[in-house]
């Protein structure tokens, strides 16, 4: 397999398959009403809600500099706020995140391997991930979502839901 198929493969898993670590992102957030993703069950974090649009932004970026071959900050911000608190708003800042994670799976297959080695943007920035190669940039977005997703696990916890 390609190294841009393994990472195709590894987002498939953390967003609807079967990951090393547990269960996949469909698979936490499938339980989680509109009640729980807007709530803020540990004092000065954030909800789910507010970390699945952070995904999304981050996913839709790192599709975006695929594509384009330029870096920027993501288009719907670092941290997206929340559009007003409803079951249609939520399902499809939920929905949201499984069609990101889709169309980076597709831009992926039209990547060219001999560019996972090129560099996003000359200056290292972490918060921005720049100044890395390609093939760094989607390690940090697989861990960026595992990371995010344990959050949103103990969230539901924290709610009584996990």
């Amino acid at each position: 397999m390609s190294s841009t198929g393994v990472f195709a493969d590894q987002l498939g898993r953390i967003a609807e398959g079967d990951p090393w670590y547990g269960p996949n992102m469909d698979e936490v957030l499938a339980d989680v009403t509109t009640t729980d993703a807007a709530a803020h069950p540990i004092p000065n974090a954030h909800s789910i809600w507010e970390i699945t649009l952070h995904l999304t932004s981050w996913v839709v970026e790192v599709e975006r500099r695929l594509k384009l071959g330029t870096w920027q900050v993501p288009e719907a911000g670092d941290w997206p706020t929340p559009a007003a608190v409803n079951p249609a708003n939520w399902a499809a800042a939920a929905n949201g995140l499984s069609e990101a994670h889709s169309l980076l799976a597709e831009e992926l297959s039209r990547f060219p391997e001999v560019r996972l080695d090129e560099t996003v943007g000359e200056t290292r920035d972490q918060s921005m991930g720049t100044g890395q190669t390609y093939r760094q940039m989607l390690h940090g977005l697989l861990q960026h979502d595992a990371y995010h997703l344990g959050q949103i696990s103990l969230l539901k916890k924290a709610l009584g839901r996990g």
